[in-house]
């Protein structure tokens, strides 16, 4: 059975990571983070040479709602995010990951 996209989401995830590229100030909630703060885990998920969470990064993704954002990790791609970097972020940060985030 196909996974269907909510295309509401899609529109969202596309305008959060842009605004986190570009730094805009506005702001939304998406999977329970404010769309600003995401750019403190930019550095980590994208490029060849990620760096490591900080503790602001971290601090965002200890309030997301991690089963959201893995439902929809296929998409990242698309926006210059490596997936499987985004996935282990919430482990890299101490929180344990559903099994969602772990599968392909």
């Amino acid at each position: 059975m196909a996974k269907t996209i909510d295309i509401g989401f899609v529109l969202g995830v596309i305008v959060v990571v842009l605004l986190a590229a570009a730094g805009g100030a506005m702001s939304m909630t998406i999977c329970s983070m404010d769309s600003t703060q995401l750019g403190q885990c930019l550095p980590s998920i994208q490029g060849p040479s990620p760096s490591p969470p900080t503790k602001e990064c971290c601090a965002v993704i200890k309030m997301a709602d991690l089963h959201c954002l893995c439902n929809y990790k296929h998409v990242l791609p698309n926006f210059g995010v490596n997936p499987g970097l985004a996935m282990a972020l919430p482990k890299k940060c101490g929180l344990n990951p559903p099994p969602e985030c772990d599968s392909p």
